[in-house]
């Protein structure tokens, strides 16, 4: 890294700020918008940085564009850097959950907003069910025989994952681990194969489990567990808040949790921030402040600490050879949380043509936005419901 930075920790805060407030697209296109903003045009950061700073976000736990904001502040202006940073680009999208929140616990029960999400929501399942096979893709490999014959493995624990999750409506944070584990071993084990980490994983989840506590400390808790279990796209968060908002806390309806994913999408900066949204409506403004941060916790941590020792790290063949049997499940647990929220969210002939129409609309019309896609179904929800 060269410590002699071209620009000022000012600017550099600016710049995240202003992303934050404006960039739409989810984590694929704000990766984009960095490459091209503070490589090709300003080149604040080096083609190498960058590339350093994206496989870092790709291998470690945590949402992937903010994961890659906060390296590329950590690059020149070291820890200061990557603080001021990942703040200034989750600010400005926090701000506006909230304030959507507050405007969905004033008007959540009028007929015009019910009418919005009611489209809103079965828009959000077309877009979530064409992320997962996007993910599915990259992940895990492309649905051929070929495919299946390279990484049996891979597939294995993907439809383990997501059969589990279909059957019991949870998901299963050690076995995600237990794939990751296993494929480390059986692709690349490790000199040191230390048989007591497993265990100490395990008591640390079933210690997380069973801890009775206040309902700002159990969300602080759940969010910190989903932030350091989420890989690549801030989407495949949704098969753990699902679990642990809907199903076992009961924070909130099968409807509001929809909603809250509607409203991550049609906010700029990354998708991960629907957190706010769900703790705002579950204990008003601590409750967002508290998911907020338990959630990005774990990112920036997982950032900033491996970042000096990151070159020798990425060339470490086990823990590559663990990530990716992670991935591989938590894919799998996003398609059979996507299927779950499907047979609980599209109720009718309307929600179905709705959802169809979202993934034809991701195939087949080049760059569109999910905004603009959420804006559509807002829009038809009123015509069917209230004209």
């Amino acid at each position: 890294m060269d410590n002699k930075p071209t620009y000022s920790l000012q600017q550099l805060v600016l710049y995240f700020l202003k992303l934050g407030t404006t960039g739409f697209g989810g984590p694929v296109a704000l990766v984009g918008y960095m490459h091209r903003d503070l490589v090709e045009n300003r080149k604040w950061i080096s083609e190498e940085e960058y590339k350093q700073g994206l496989a870092l976000a790709q291998l470690a736990p945590g949402p992937l564009a903010a994961q890659l904001g906060i390296y590329l502040g950590f690059v020149h202006h070291r820890i200061l850097g990557a603080t001021l940073a990942g703040i200034a680009f989750v600010l400005p999208s926090f701000v506006m959950v909230v304030l959507l929140g507050i405007a969905y616990k004033l008007y959540g029960g009028l007929a015009w907003m019910q009418a919005v999400f009611y489209g809103v929501g079965a828009a959000v399942i077309g877009i979530i069910a064409m992320s997962s096979y996007k993910l599915t893709v990259k992940s895990v490999g492309k649905i051929n025989v070929q495919s299946l014959k390279d990484n049996w493995l891979l597939w294995l624990f993907f439809v383990i994952a997501m059969t589990t999750t279909f059957i019991t409506k949870q998901e299963q944070v050690l076995l995600f681990i237990g794939a990751g584990l296993l494929y480390m071993f059986v692709k690349a084990p490790p000199k040191w194969a230390n048989k007591n980490m497993a265990n100490s994983l395990i008591m640390l989840q079933i210690g997380l489990e069973h801890y009775e506590v206040s309902t700002l400390q159990k969300i602080a808790i759940f969010f910190t567990k989903a932030g350091a279990f989420v890989f690549g796209s801030g989407l495949a968060i949704i098969p753990f808040l699902h679990t642990g908002v809907v199903t076992e806390n009961h924070w909130l309806t099968e409807q509001q949790f929809l909603d809250a994913v509607a409203v991550a999408m049609i906010t700029p900066g990354p998708v991960v921030i629907t957190v706010g949204f769900i703790g705002y409506l579950v204990v008003g403004f601590p409750g967002a402040c508290v998911a907020s941060l338990s959630t990005f916790l774990p990112c920036y941590l997982f950032t900033v600490l491996p970042a000096p020792y990151f070159n020798k790290i990425a060339k470490n063949t086990s823990i590559k050879a663990f990530v990716d049997g992670i991935t591989a499940s938590v894919v799998g647990a996003l398609v059979g949380a996507v299927v779950v929220i499907a047979t609980q969210s599209i109720v009718d002939i309307p929600t179905s043509i709705i959802a169809i129409l979202s993934i034809l609309a991701l195939i087949y019309i080049k760059k569109i936005q999910e905004p603009y896609i959420i804006l559509a179904s807002a829009t038809l929800g009123i015509m069917l419901k209230l004209i």
